[in-house]
């Protein structure tokens, strides 16, 4: 948590870059550094991540395990007010160690985590924040983004004279 309030300037500072040009430069450094990261020495994400699960990904994953979809639901789920699905366990039913269990049949949520590939980065600072002393992927590009865009804590600016808005 040591760098807190240097990622709060900084979360403050993404929030007035140009959106295309931020999602550009996030989505190269992660293509860059997700294939250095093995994610089973980690599994932080299925330890704290609330995964949405819709009805199709329930049935999907309930004849992948030969359960009724009612005893997986009662198993594994929890419905919300707003009908929305989650697991209703952190760490995730199906993490063994740091490995998926059911890797081939994972929800998209987990798929898609830490979503860095995705437009509109900038809209999920919130988010990208909260996983960044979680996931070491986000951590890392977080930190590459810094240096390629010359940010300092300092000055809770970027300092390139050549960075363009």
């Amino acid at each position: 948590m040591e760098k807190t309030e240097e990622n709060n300037h900084f979360r403050e500072f993404l929030q007035a870059q140009n959106t295309e040009m931020l999602d550009q430069q996030v989505s190269e450094l992660n293509d860059l550094i997700e294939p250095m990261i093995d994610c089973t020495a980690c599994g932080n994400c299925c330890r704290s991540l609330m995964i949405v699960v819709t009805d199709e990904e329930a049935d999907n994953l309930s004849a992948h395990l030969q359960v009724s979809r009612g005893d997986f639901d009662g198993q594994y789920l929890e419905k919300g007010s707003n009908g929305l699905m989650i697991l209703n366990r952190m760490p995730c039913h199906f993490l063994s160690g740091n490995r998926c269990t059911v890797y081939e049949n994972r929800f998209a949520g987990c798929r898609e985590f830490p979503a860095l590939h995705v437009p509109g980065f900038g809209k999920r600072l919130f988010t990208i924040f909260m996983h960044y002393n979680r996931c070491p992927i986000i951590f890392n590009v977080v930190e590459k983004l810094k240096e390629q865009l010359s940010f300092t804590h300092e000055t809770g600016n970027h300092t390139n004279p050549n960075f363009i808005a």
